[in-house]
C-alpha cells in the first residue's frame, strides 16, 4: 500500500500531466502543489512510485508520466467524481428534453457526451431483452396482411409486416389486440412466450392459424439477434489527442468500427455503476492506449443499456465520470417519462 503522502504525489502528477500534456518533474510539483515536503523528499517519493510501476520516464528528461497502473490507483482512490455545475445540468436537461423519439434521444445523447467530454461517445440502444412491453398494436393493411407494432417501456418501437394464411376480419383483429395486450402489457419480454402460448385456443378454428402467425412474428421480434444496436459520435475528437497514441490512432479507429468490440467495452448493462477500464485492461489490442468510462442507464432504477466515452488514458477522469453519470441520469428520466 502507498503511504498517503506518496498517493498525494501521484495525484498531483496525474492532475498536472492531464492538464499540461508535459512530463512532470519534482520542481514543478513542489511549486504547483502544497505538498508540505521538500523537493528532495518529492524526488524520493517519485523514485519509489517509479520503482513500483505507478509512473514512468518517457525519455531522458527529468519528468515522469503516469502508467496504466498509476491511473488505475488514481481512479480507485478518487474521493468523488466532479459534479456538474447548475448551468451544465440545465443545458443537459434542455438539450435532451427536446427529443421526439428514442432514435432522437440516442442521437442527442451521443452528441452531448462527445461535446461535454471532448472524447468519443458511445450509446447503446435499450436492449429488448431487458425491456417490458408497453403496448402491442395490430393494424389491418389488407384482408390477409397485418402490421404489428411493438412499443417498449423505453420508447423503442419495432414494426413488422405479417402475411396471414387467411383473411382476418377487423373484429377478430380487435379481439386479438385486446387479448394480447391484457396478457403482455407491462410484462418483461422474457415472460411473453409463456403468457401467449395458449392464446390461439381462445379463437375460432379458422382464425387460429393467423393468430399463431402473428404470435410467431411477435416472438421473433423479441429475440432477434441483431437487437444490440449502438450509436457512436465524436471520433474526430481523437485527432486532438494524436500525440497520446503511440505511432498512430489507426488501431483505435479500426476497433471503434467493430460493434461487437464496443458492446464488450461497455460491459453488461445490469451493472449500473460507473466503470472505468484503463489501457491494457481493455481486451482489444487496438484500444490498449485508451480508457473507457461507461455507466448503465434506464428507467425505474434498472439499467437497460450502457453509455460511455472512449479517449486516451491521459483523461480528466473525475470530470469525465461526472459527465457520463449525469447524462445517464437524465436519459433515464426521459425514458421513464416518455
Amino acid at each position: 500500500m502507498l503511504s498517503e503522502r506518496r498517493l498525494q504525489v501521484l495525484r498531483a502528477i496525474v492532475q498536472d500531466y492531464v492538464g499540461t500534456e508535459e512530463p512532470v518533474g519534482s520542481k514543478a510539483l513542489t511549486e504547483r502543489h502544497n505538498l508540505g515536503v521538500s523537493p528532495a523528499t518529492v524526488r524520493n517519493d517519485m523514485a519509489a512510485l517509479e520503482d513500483e510501476g505507478y509512473i514512468a520516464q518517457p525519455h531522458t528528461s527529468a519528468g515522469r508520466i503516469p502508467t496504466d497502473k498509476g491511473y488505475r490507483l488514481f481512479v480507485d482512490k478518487l474521493a468523488g467524481v466532479k459534479p456538474m455545475t447548475a448551468p451544465e445540468r440545465r443545458a443537459i436537461q434542455n438539450f435532451l428534453e427536446g427529443a421526439v423519439d428514442l432514435d432522437d434521444v440516442v442521437a442527442r445523447t451521443v452528441r452531448l457526451l462527445a461535446q461535454l467530454t471532448r472524447q468519443v461517445a458511445v450509446v447503446q440502444y435499450p436492449s429488448l431483452t431487458r425491456s417490458t412491453v408497453r403496448h402491442v398494436e395490430l393494424l389491418s393493411l389488407a384482408p390477409a396482411r397485418v402490421m404489428l407494432v411493438l412499443i417498449t417501456d423505453t420508447g423503442r418501437v419495432e414494426q413488422r409486416m405479417v402475411d396471414c394464411p387467411a383473411p382476418f376480419g377487423e373484429t377478430s383483429l380487435a379481439d386479438l389486440r385486446a387479448r394480447l395486450n391484457s396478457r403482455v402489457a407491462g410484462r418483461r419480454f422474457t415472460d411473453v412466450p409463456k403468457l401467449v402460448e395458449d392464446l390461439p385456443e381462445a379463437f375460432e378454428l379458422e382464425d387460429r392459424g393467423t393468430v399463431s402467425t402473428v404470435l410467431s412474428t411477435l416472438l421473433e421480434t423479441l429475440v432477434e439477434e441483431n437487437e444490440e444496436r449502438l450509436m457512436i459520435g465524436g471520433t474526430a475528437n481523437l485527432t486532438r489527442f494524436s500525440h497520446d497514441f503511440p505511432l498512430t490512432i489507426r488501431p483505435v479507429l479500426e476497433a471503434l468500427e467493430e460493434q461487437v468490440v464496443l458492446l464488450k467495452l461497455l460491459g453488461e448493462a445490469k451493472d449500473p455503476g460507473v466503470t472505468v477500464r484503463i489501457g491494457h485492461e481493455n481486451a482489444h489490442e487496438g484500444l490498449n492506449s485508451t480508457s473507457v468510462v461507461s455507466v448503465g442507464y434506464g428507467s425505474g432504477g434498472e439499467a437497460v443499456a450502457k453509455l460511455g466515452v472512449v479517449g486516451p488514458t491521459r483523461m480528466d477522469y473525475p470530470g469525465t465520470m461526472g459527465a457520463v453519470r449525469a447524462v445517464a441520469r437524465y436519459v433515464g428520466q426521459i425514458l421513464a417519462e416518455s
